[in-house]
């Protein structure tokens, strides 16, 4: 299309080009960019707080948030709580959907006396009586605590990261009682004191400092760049420790300025990293982008709306709440930012991607939710395309707290969660989720073949949750893939053997490396059975591979958690069966 038939179609939409003025940049029709004389416009389910607000105040906001978010798991609010740099004291409790952010360029220029805790709920089926194994989505991100309880409780499962926390005492991550708990994940973060694991069942912690003692863990805790980590020791105990991540980058995160401006500071690439980013006073790698090069979008907005803003050249900033899409959001701009907050859902209506992302350097994906629509789309997200080559090792495309659910809130269906098709793409901690409770579930209804495919090259992931797909659940084609972490349950709901039969045998291996791969490297896994429909449902094995010196497999295991059949091998024909009844079956090095 020439230059001025573009022009002219852009007309046509209600745009044109921004015009300078003596008072700045003016915002024009079709484009509703943040408010450039000051705060920017959030919405009405962001609170914005400083440290001169009342305390009585801040309370009371998150005790109103709370008692209407804590059993809210399939609803649509969503609520974001940013603090400004001060002193607080304060106990916010977390429920659904609602997310604690400072706002300084340190966590320690929030400082916190009391406590941000999860809590566990009640669970009268189980003997403890309560437990955290559906304490989903929330999160709390830089900022500082210091507990006047004895320790702070972060009682979560999935879906509920901490990042750039320092928590200046101890850390207690099980709901008490030794109820269940299925967390979780740290980074870039800072335990003074000692941190309780308890009945946490899998845990990564990354690029982080434990100033005290780990204590506890049941069957896959994995530490990578972690300074103060405990010793290798898998699978007893169930230490799988890294002492260095291979790349990483920490999510873009909200702050403000000096003069009290919004900007979005954007870290850089670090290799074989370890510690924190923030703990010795010197200034992070990244950028700082302001706020104003953001389209700060709302639920409501059309993807058509957000995707000229995004031509333009504008990052997007999602605010809380549900996005009903018609069409996918596309980012096609190298370093795009595309950063959520409050836990925003992304829910395409006609069968599209919620989110495609073009092969192109240094676009962030952060923070973010998608749920499946009743229609069924091929692939929710995608990144990259199938003829994706480019090498993107200096600058790579990231995911981060992107969580995907098919079935849950709503009857939702995907053929497959994510595809990665671009080289070099970091992973750093997603949850795919087929959902087993909620609205719309059945093996016909909330219908998911595959979690995430891989076929890029060269691709890290850290903290690779999927759970639940009817096929295999993580699919890796791609070469020199690595994997730090992983945790998948298979689908619950099979109803017979013929129903989830593969092409190597009964079942489905929940973690796929294609024939072909050469190269290919994991630490830390573990993959569950629990066939809740009173069938004996076997999965010939958990982890299914091509046998060479390149694919190496390390700290493995299979569990059989409850139910019906199980698990006959752990990796490939390695390991023991899990089947009938509670059983483990560890594989230290897998070639031995």
């Amino acid at each position: 299309m020439g230059t001025i038939s573009m022009r002219r179609r852009a007309i046509s939409l209600g745009v044109v080009t921004a015009a300078v003025t003596a008072a700045g940049v003016i915002p024009q029709p079709g484009v509703a960019l943040a408010n450039w004389g000051g705060a920017p416009d959030f919405g009405p389910n962001v609170f914005v707080y400083d440290s001169d607000t009342p305390a009585a105040e801040i309370q009371a906001r998150f005790d109103t948030l709370f008692a209407e978010q804590e059993r809210n798991e399939m609803g649509t609010s969503r609520y974001a709580v940013l603090l400004k740099p001060g002193s607080y004291d304060l106990d916010a409790r977390l429920g659904y959907y609602t997310t604690i952010a400072g706002l300084g360029t340190s966590p320690d220029d929030v400082d916190i006396t009391g406590a941000v805790r999860v809590v566990g709920q009640p669970d009268p089926g189980s003997v403890a009586g309560i437990s955290a194994l559906t304490n989903f989505w929330r999160g709390a991100e830089n900022l500082a605590i210091t507990p006047t309880d004895w320790s702070n409780q972060w009682a979560v499962s999935q879906a509920s990261p901490m990042r750039r926390v320092h928590v200046k005492g101890t850390l207690w991550l099980e709901p008490g009682n030794g109820g269940f708990s299925s967390g979780g994940y740290i980074a870039d973060s800072k335990v003074d004191g000692v941190t309780i694991n308890g009945s946490q069942q899998q845990w990564l912690t990354r690029d982080s400092e434990l100033g005290g003692e780990w204590t506890n863990g049941v069957w896959n805790q994995v530490f990578s760049g972690v300074t103060g980590a405990p010793a290798q020791g898998f699978p007893d105990p169930p230490y799988t420790t890294l002492p260095t991540s291979p790349v990483t980058r920490e999510k873009p995160y909200l702050h403000v300025d000096a003069r009290g401006k919004y900007r979005v500071f954007v870290p850089g690439l670090r290799r074989d990293s370890a510690g924190t980013t923030w703990g010795s006073g010197a200034a992070a790698p990244g950028r700082s982008l302001s706020i104003n090069d953001f389209y700060v979008a709302k639920p409501g907005d059309s993807a058509t709306k957000i995707n000229i803003a995004l031509g333009l050249g504008k990052h997007l900033l999602l605010t809380p709440g549900v996005y009903h899409l018609r069409d996918s959001i596309k980012v096609t701009r190298p370093d795009t930012v595309v950063l959520g907050i409050g836990m925003p859902s992304l829910a395409p209506d006609t069968g599209r991607a919620a989110l495609e992302v073009a092969d192109v350097d240094g676009v962030r994906i952060a923070g973010v939710l998608v749920d499946a629509g009743p229609r069924e789309s091929d692939t929710l997200v995608t990144i990259g395309s199938p003829r994706s080559s480019r090498d993107h090792s200096r600058n790579p495309i990231s995911l981060q707290d992107v969580f995907f659910r098919v079935g849950g809130p709503w009857e939702g269906k995907a053929r497959t969660s994510l595809a990665v098709h671009s080289d070099d793409t970091l992973i750093d901690n997603i949850w795919v989720w087929r959902g087993d409770h909620g609205n719309g579930i059945g093996w016909t209804r909330n219908t998911g073949d595959v979690g995430v495919v891989v076929n890029g090259d060269d691709v890290t992931a850290y903290g690779l949750f999927v759970e639940h797909y009817q096929k295999w659940q993580t699919i890796w084609n791609g070469e020199r893939g690595r994997t730090i972490f992983y945790q998948s349950e298979l689908p619950y709901d099979p109803p017979s053997q013929a129903a989830w039969t593969s092409p190597t045998g009964p079942g489905w291996a929940s973690y796929k490396v294609a024939p072909h791969v050469r190269t290919h490297e994991a630490w830390g896994l573990g993959v569950y059975s629990y066939f809740n429909q009173g069938v004996d449902i076997r999965a010939a094995r958990g982890i299914e591979a091509p046998v060479r010196a390149g694919v190496r497999f390390h700290s493995a295991v299979t569990v059989f958690l409850d139910g019906s059949g199980g698990i006959e091998r752990t990796i490939n024909d390695a390991g023991t069966p899990v089947v009938g009844s509670y059983g483990t079956s560890p594989i230290v090095n897998y070639p031995a």
